[in-house]
């Protein structure tokens, strides 16, 4: 009979894709990982990933077991929960990079500190991916935008915090001091990925504003748009990440759109059933009471302009800065 180890390894192979990878976050060799799935599969008498000379992917009996086997880990892991006092065991969280630059980081960390007995693994990636991989089990839940689009019925999401979409361009020094570039001139706009659920909010946002721009790179990285605004390669708007020191990077200003403001609503999506639910309502609740404190602290709104304001295509400017020095915590 199959022992914990041998089950966990498969949900790793399950999130990762490769025995490789897998075997690096279990701490086994790949040969040792890829002995425990055959020994699972000898076990249950069918082979659980279609394998080819250069690829594993997962297949239809394989998928069919991962929530079994997640319920079994859990149920192990939970063995003795009663008599402690504080969370254990395992939980795999999806996350957008940015959310961990943002207010989720610090409250991940605060949850750690907390609960040392729970172990959280971190996987990076984008919301729409997220969804799938929540659903098919490989993720427990994940951290993500608000969906543009009507979730599964057997699918939740809990909004968490928001942040204001802004708008962020650099700031060219002259003779005369410090001056921002004019968005009328020959900036870019640097766009987050379209197709994306950030991507959606960033149209909104243009519709809402009533903005004109002339259409540059794309990516799919916050932290990058960001950058490269900094370097003077275009404009952009983006998240108000919570966790970034704005006001200390001279290279860089931000400004209230005209019209409506939008904000980026983040929050944790997950089954409506699962077998780490316990966990993910901790988190909620720790993190909806942090959220709320600092909410009655701090405004959301930008703070009044100091210095000189300059108007560029209706938008009301001010200046800010980014920290240059960001800890990101992710599992690949």
């Amino acid at each position: 009979m199959s022992s914990i180890r041998v089950l966990k390894n498969f949900l790793a192979i399950t999130r990762h894709k490769t025995v490789a990878s897998a075997a690096k976050e279990i701490g086994l060799t790949a040969a040792a990982a890829g002995q425990q799935l055959q020994q699972l599969e000898s076990e249950l008498g069918v082979e659980l990933f279609d394998r080819t000379k250069r690829s594993l992917s997962l297949n239809h009996q394989g998928r069919s077991l991962i929530e079994p086997i997640q319920d079994i880990v859990a149920r192990y892991e939970a063995l003795g929960s009663d008599f402690k006092s504080e969370l254990s065991g395992t939980i795999v969280l999806g996350a957008l990079v940015s959310t961990l630059m943002g207010a989720f980081g610090s409250t991940l960390n605060k949850i750690k500190q907390s609960y040392p007995s729970l172990e959280v693994k971190l996987v990076a990636g984008l919301s729409s991916n997220f969804l799938d991989q929540v659903l098919d089990g490989s993720l427990d839940a994940a951290i993500v935008t608000e969906s543009p689009y009507a979730l599964p019925q057997n699918i939740q999401w809990t909004e968490l915090y928001t942040e204001p979409m802004v708008l962020i361009y650099p700031t060219v020094k002259n003779k005369k001091g410090s001056a921002p570039r004019g968005l009328s001139g020959d900036l870019p706009f640097i766009r987050f990925e379209r197709n994306t659920w950030t991507g959606h909010l960033v149209n909104q946002t243009i519709r809402s504003s009533k903005l004109v721009i002339k259409e540059g790179m794309e990516l799919n990285s916050v932290e990058a748009i960001i950058e490269l605004v900094r370097q003077g390669l275009g404009y952009s708007i983006v998240p108000k990440l919570a966790n970034i020191a704005w006001e200390s990077d001279r290279q860089l200003e931000i400004s209230n759109l005209p019209g409506k403001t939008i904000y980026r609503k983040v929050g944790l999506l997950e089954k409506r059933k699962h077998s780490r639910q316990n966990i993910t309502q901790e988190i909620k609740k720790y993190f909806l009471e942090q959220v709320t404190a600092k909410e009655k602290a701090t405004p959301h709104e930008l703070t009044p302009l100091v210095g000189h304001n300059v108007q560029l295509l209706g938008v009301s400017s001010r200046r800010v800065a980014q920290n240059n020095t960001m800890e990101v915590l992710t599992k690949e």
